[in-house]
């Protein structure tokens, strides 16, 4: 008996794929993807479908895809701790405690809620505010 296929939501096969969520779901909504609907009507991705989007050469787990930029070249990089994490809409507001003399200072950033969910980003971590010119960006440490 051969074992029925696997499928993914959208969010899983973005990652699985290297793209955005809006990108996977634009395709479907164009037909150059192919989805199962399930009851509730939403979309299921087989994996046999996203092969052809794979890259050729195997890579590592989509959770690594940031660790490319672990070492980086800007130099303005403070570590402090994840005092707020906001997530609306497209939007995400991330607040950094960061331990100076006499008291403690803040560091927010906005970033897009993609990034906190792909970093899982949540309070109380630590994490790097990267400053370049007049963008501040966050990386999880």
């Amino acid at each position: 008996m051969q074992s029925p296929e696997t499928l993914v939501t959208p969010r899983e096969a973005a990652a699985a794929i290297g793209v955005s969520y809006p990108t996977i779901k634009q395709w479907i909504l164009a037909g150059k993807l192919r989805t199962v609907k399930t009851a509730g009507g939403h979309h299921r991705i087989p994996q046999a479908a996203l092969r052809r989007y794979l890259p050729a050469s195997p890579t590592a787990p989509s959770t690594a895809s940031r660790e490319r930029f672990r070492n980086l070249s800007g130099r303005n990089q403070i570590v402090g701790t994840i005092v707020e994490v906001k997530l609306s809409g497209l939007l995400a507001k991330v607040v950094l405690e960061i331990a100076c003399a006499p008291r403690p200072q803040r560091i927010t950033s906005i970033i897009t809620a993609d990034a906190v969910r792909e970093m899982q980003l949540r309070k109380g971590q630590t994490a790097a505010a990267l400053m370049k010119s007049t963008e501040v960006m966050v990386a999880r440490v």
